[in-house]
């Protein structure tokens, strides 16, 4: 099988991160020949300064982009049917936060260096089907301990990870070096480590990006 490395830009609290990841996913399916990819996650904070307690999300939507809450129920909606059809349900309602993302960019960060690209992506998944389906708070350092022990690393492990200075500090630089190759929203998804794509394009869409970047590789 072709190797590809892909490598997304991401938070843990972004729809359209899950919902871009579906569609590679899907858009891998589509292609002529077999690809075996491995994904990397990579930390972008959508609210760096948030409050520990996190903002209501109708009301953060509201007061971040101006939408009335008949255009925040409707986008809802969309990005519910479009979740449907790439397989994750999301469970939007009234009452759901929005939370500050720091400590699980922490973990993911350790799970990818520790523990391979496999075992950061369930960490991923896990997280997003804890905030998005669930509707639990994954700024709280026990819940990410939790899920993380459910993941296999012991809870007091990731509870040390996530008070860890040098960690704080790599994570913040990994941060710093997107923001210098001008990512500026997420999801953004790198293949090959040379040809991103921003946001959550469709299935097809990234076939064809895919497709390009194998003809680039056995032409060079």
């Amino acid at each position: 099988m072709t190797p590809l490395r892909i490598d997304i830009v991401s938070d843990v609290v972004c729809p359209w991160c899950i919902i871009g990841y579906r569609q590679v996913q899907m858009a891998l399916e589509m292609l002529d020949q077999p690809v075996a990819a491995e994904t990397w996650w990579h930390p972008f904070e959508l609210n760096p300064n948030m409050a520990p307690e996190g903002e209501d999300t109708a009301e953060h939507i509201a007061r971040k982009y101006g939408s009335t809450p008949e255009q925040s129920r409707a986008n809802r909606q969309r990005l519910s049917d479009i979740g449907d059809g790439v397989g994750f349900a999301f469970n939007y309602g009234d009452g759901m936060r929005i939370y500050n993302t720091f400590n699980a960019h922490k973990l993911l960060t350790v799970f990818g260096a520790e523990r391979g690209w496999q075992a950061q992506t369930a960490l991923k998944m896990a997280l997003f089907k804890a905030y998005f389906q669930e509707r639990r708070d994954v700024s709280d350092k026990a819940v990410l301990a939790e899920i993380a022990a459910q993941q296999g690393m012991d809870a007091t492990v990731a509870e040390a990870w996530m008070l860890d200075e040098s960690l704080t500090q790599s994570v913040r630089s990994e941060q710093r070096q997107w923001q210098d190759e001008n990512i500026t929203g997420v999801p953004a998804i790198i293949f090959d480590q040379k040809f991103m794509v921003p946001g959550a394009q469709s299935a097809e869409t990234f076939a064809g990006v895919i497709g390009k970047v194998l003809a680039k590789r056995d032409a060079a």
